[in-house]
């Protein structure tokens, strides 16, 4: 395999984490065509090992395979560069716009814009559970008792994100194990405890307890996180309004980089600037552990009955829980153009089956237009 220079993974990784707009589709693409395509360092087959690999680890999946493309070309040094270089972009341009969005007394257009771009996030949700659905089936497999269980699962996440705010890891933990248990009968899984012992007090302990959540215990994929991180953000611990919320959960979806950003926004909410750094580092992480101690034996991982079954439980659950993410994203719209503006972002996104960049950025010109109108929050 060809040695690659650390200024070279540098300056690719930060390449891909400035162009990386659309989520981990546009990330898995870009560096694929790197890696694959135009540099030939990685084998096709190399590739798709890491994407079946990271996909089974908990936490933002594209960014461990940013992370693990770049351990096997240079190691632990290259992990480390590769991985930082991919997820500063997007974290330095969403805090930026964070001080912007969440400053005491911002321009009547900046809030005509979040209040827009807000109101199209529950429909963003719906549009990121519906495309887990089809491989989440599949996974299952094709008997009535197994469809029965995903739909179980499905259900039992998506009430959780609507009722139970924070304990929702819970629930995808128990949906996993409960697989592994029904699978391997007369096998006992027990549930970890660790997830109970949630942090009563705000501060940054706290906030460094929604951040690990947010990159440890999530499974399937980023939008997983808004129902992680709502109930705590928004209800537990104060740090912003149902809309400002909104306006993060828009933020990580229209700038580049990892959706997992996100909660630099809450970090930024909750203690500033250097609560943003805080939160960002602690949810990235444990992407990083994973790669660094845990790559080496990712074939072993993937080959482990164990994991696949735990995470054929957990995956309906996750697509439940995203879906059921939209009804408190919905209830917190504020003001009654923002229905219309919903409306329209269910019709682009789901029946015209456009993109979420286009849509957020459309919604937030249409909360311009409705400010400059007269209509609030202007």
């Amino acid at each position: 395999m060809e040695r690659v220079g650390l200024r070279t993974i540098a300056r690719e990784w930060g390449r891909i984490g400035c162009l990386g707009f659309g989520g981990p589709p546009a990330h898995i693409l870009l560096l694929r065509r790197l890696c694959v395509e135009r540099r030939g360092w990685l084998r096709a087959d190399e590739f798709e090992d890491g994407i079946a690999a990271t996909n089974l680890l908990p936490g933002p999946a594209s960014t461990q395979l940013a992370i693990f493309t770049a351990w096997r070309l240079r190691g632990a040094p290259g992990a480390l560069v590769g991985g930082a270089c991919f997820i500063a972009p997007g974290l330095v341009l969403i805090l930026a716009l964070s001080v912007l969005f969440l400053a005491g007394d911002p321009p009547a257009w900046v809030l005509g814009a979040a209040a827009g771009a807000g109101a199209a996030v529950p429909a963003v949700a719906l549009q990121a559970a519906a495309a887990l659905v089809p491989a989440s089936l599949k996974r299952a497999g094709p008997g009535r008792a197994a469809r029965a269980r995903w739909a179980g699962y499905a259900l039992a996440g998506g009430a959780a994100a609507v009722l139970t705010g924070p304990w929702l890891v819970l629930v995808l933990l128990g949906s996993g194990l409960t697989e592994i248990a029904v699978r391997r009968a007369g096998h006992r899984a027990v549930l970890p405890l660790l997830v109970g012992s949630v942090p009563a007090a705000g501060g940054l302990g706290a906030l460094a307890w929604v951040a690990f959540k947010v990159g440890a215990l999530s499974y399937g994929g980023g939008f997983v996180i808004i129902p992680l991180m709502q109930y705590d953000a928004v209800h537990r611990y104060h740090w912003m309004t149902d809309g400002q919320f909104l306006n993060a959960v828009a933020l990580g979806q229209v700038t580049p980089g990892p959706v997992v950003q996100t909660v630099a926004v809450v970090g930024y909410a909750a203690a500033g600037i250097a609560g943003g750094l805080l939160a960002a580092a602690v949810a990235f992480m444990p992407s990083f552990l994973f790669v660094l101690f845990g790559a080496a034996h990712f074939d072993r991982l993937r080959a482990d009955r164990r994991v696949q079954d735990f995470m054929t439980g957990a995956g309906p659950a996750v697509t439940g829980a995203i879906a059921g993410s939209a009804v408190p994203l919905g209830l917190a719209l504020q003001y009654p153009w923002q229905a219309a503006v919903l409306a329209l972002a269910l019709l682009w996104l789901l029946a015209a089956r456009r993109g979420t960049v286009s849509c957020l950025l459309g919604a937030g010109a249409l909360g311009v237009l409705a400010t400059l109108a007269g209509l609030p929050p202007g």
